[in-house]
């Protein structure tokens, strides 16, 4: 199934929704800030959920967009939320694990996903709902939204890797947390923690070999100048979360919070659209500045798989992982 078409009945619910709010609904203005340039298809999908829920909520609600991390960092941002302030920011599952609920940590879990249908079934249930709860009842941050397509991850290299053989000993950078580095050390690589800004020059210096993320966010930092060679491993398919306060979102009215939610859904389905388009024009600019571009047989993929799964048999007690949480979400994903 395209994985814009899912989610579609959120979509639809959406549309359903009366065009007036209750007398009683207190008007509310929202900041919402991201890292995300205005370029950016997030970006662009934000400025369409402002759209879609002034229209739904005839104006009792207001969204005040705040790209390029100009409302502070999402750390800063979290701290606010909790204190009850009106504030929406963005995440993902590695980092909401930090928060008290270490499960949601396998949403980064190399290759734990077979394709985005199964990710969207875990989604939508119920183990996934409990999750959510679980969130708002220990941390106070209520999540809104999970459908919006972060990207397919994979791994830029200055050598050619095409099996998990050719990533060891392989300086890798990753993101600055415990289960980026423990996951690709369990592949064999060498971890390097580090932030974004600085792959460019480290890439270049040689002081790291490779760089795993999605190929938008590659090409729009011009790896490709400095690092020739990508392979298609896919080892994370990468959505995020969309956040608030637990204590804010209690203050909406029902109507308020299901507007809310519901039109974050929808605007996912926009972001996911333009993330199609975003990657063609990226792989684009990969092939424009000669790079070669590995895509893996079935027998190929399979040897990542297989190999990804050391990790699984660490995690629970490295991360604080849920006693067979690998198989209660396999399982999600099949209903």
């Amino acid at each position: 199934m395209k994985k814009t078409m899912l989610f579609a009945g959120a979509a639809l619910a959406v549309m359903t929704l009366s065009m007036s709010v209750s007398a009683e609904d207190t008007p509310v203005t929202i900041q919402v800030g991201y890292e995300n340039a205005t370029t950016e298809p997030a970006a662009m999908a934000v400025e369409k959920w402002k759209e879609l829920v002034e229209e739904k909520s005839n104006g009792s609600i207001t969204l005040e967009l705040f790209p390029n991390s100009a409302l502070g960092k999402k750390t800063e941002l979290i701290d606010q939320m909790i204190l009850g302030e009106p504030v929406i920011t963005v995440a993902d599952g590695a980092f909401l694990a930090d928060y008290g609920v270490a499960d949601f940590g396998i949403f980064y879990a190399p290759f734990m996903f077979d394709n985005w249908d199964e990710e969207w079934r875990v989604i939508d249930s119920d183990w996934y709902k409990d999750l959510c709860d679980q969130l708002a009842s220990k941390a106070q941050i209520r999540v809104l939204s999970s459908n919006w397509i972060y990207g397919v991850r994979n791994i830029l290299s200055t050598s050619k890797i095409v099996t998990p053989e050719d990533l060891k000993g392989v300086k890798l950078r990753v993101s600055s947390n415990d289960l980026s580095i423990l996951s690709f050390n369990d592949l064999g690589a060498a971890s390097v923690g580090m932030d974004m800004g600085d792959v460019y020059q480290a890439l270049q210096a040689k002081t790291i070999d490779a760089v795993e993320n999605p190929i938008t966010s590659l090409a729009n930092r011009s790896f490709q100048e400095v690092a020739k060679y990508l392979v298609e491993d896919e080892h994370i398919l990468a959505t995020s979360m969309w956040i608030c306060g637990e204590g804010f979102y209690s203050s909406l009215s029902e109507e308020q919070q299901k507007i809310l939610a519901e039109c974050a859904d929808e605007a996912g389905l926009y972001n996911n659209e333009l993330q199609d388009a975003a990657e063609e024009e990226a792989r684009q600019k990969l092939l424009d500045a000669g790079v070669e571009i590995t895509a893996l047989s079935d027998e190929e993929k399979a040897a990542w798989v297989e190999a990804g799964q050391v990790f699984f048999g660490e995690a629970a007690e490295q991360l604080g992982w849920s006693e067979g949480l690998y198989d209660t979400v396999k399982a999600a994903g099949q209903e």
